[in-house]
């Protein structure tokens, strides 16, 4: 689980807007840029390149 401290501080690494936690999926969504960032071993993996299109 990320903590609230550091959700406060993450931003989407595409357009540096804010982005959601789906606690239920660990997943970081960027509604902006239409982006889906994993979390694996609770670290989000911020990398553009490894994201998901939705």
């Amino acid at each position: 689980m990320i903590s609230d401290e550091l959700l406060e501080i993450l931003v989407c690494p595409k357009c540096k807007g804010e982005i959601e936690y789906d606690r239920e999926n660990a997943k970081l969504i960027c509604q902006s840029c239409r982006l889906i960032y994993d979390i694996k071993d609770d670290i989000p993996i911020m990398l553009i390149e490894e994201a998901e299109s939705f």
